[in-house]
């Protein structure tokens, strides 16, 4: 599972999905571009991070405040 923009939003806009398998899925995303990155690309998978972390915060805000703040 490679990470973009138009696969999380994807999952966000897919209404057959729960709000809690939304979410599981973009944490799989988010976990799957941490492992298959290299050191050099760390800014990179952050930057994503914050843009899949901000799309769960428009699911469950609590959640995804919780997660924005941990990466502060």
């Amino acid at each position: 599972m490679e990470y973009s923009k138009e696969l999380v939003n994807k999952v966000y806009n897919d209404k057959t999905l729960s709000n809690k398998i939304k979410i599981d899925k973009l944490l799989d995303i988010d976990y799957y571009q941490y492992v298959n990155s290299a050191k050099e690309t760390r800014s990179i998978v952050e930057e994503n991070s914050i843009y899949i972390y901000k799309t769960i915060k428009k699911i469950d805000d609590y959640i995804g405040c919780l997660l924005l703040n941990h990466l502060n």
